[in-house]
């Protein structure tokens, strides 16, 4: 139920982030989703691609300072309030979002989220029916 992530940690100056998005596509890794948290100092750039520890292994290889994470990810619908309705879940529930970010492909909507709670949050998904995606799921859309 849960999505492999890769963090990586640059530096926030020029060309840098085109660097590793090259390393990753001289291997021929897909990205299916990204986003870059930034300072005035470094960023953290979030990935999902399509071989995962493959991507981790050639990041770590030419000493790129990366980690892998689990976040979960949730099909929601694309109109206005969809995703409101599916954060309320997890506020009901008592728990915080870390972080989110999300991408739409084929009609649709994906909410990629890290909560506090990891646990608690894997029962609000199946208590209220969400429509969660594993890394198979997001590798076939």
């Amino acid at each position: 139920m849960t999505i492999h992530q890769i963090s990586v940690f640059i530096e926030n100056k020029y060309g840098k982030l085109c660097e590793i998005l090259a390393l990753l596509a001289e291997e021929n890794i897909h990205i299916i989703a990204a986003t870059v948290a930034d300072t005035s100092e470094y960023g953290i750039l979030r990935l999902i691609v399509t071989d995962t520890q493959r991507a981790y292994h050639i990041l770590k290889t030419n000493n790129v300072s990366a980690n892998l994470t689990t976040v979960l990810a949730i099909a929601t619908g694309s109109s206005a309030g969809s995703l409101a309705n599916t954060l309320q879940c997890f506020t009901k529930s008592g728990l915080s979002i870390e972080y989110m970010y999300g991408f739409s492909i084929q009609g649709k909507s994906i909410l990629v989220l890290r909560t506090n709670n990891r646990e608690a949050a894997l029962d609000v998904i199946r208590n209220n029916n969400l429509d969660y995606l594993c890394e198979s799921d997001l590798m076939n859309l």
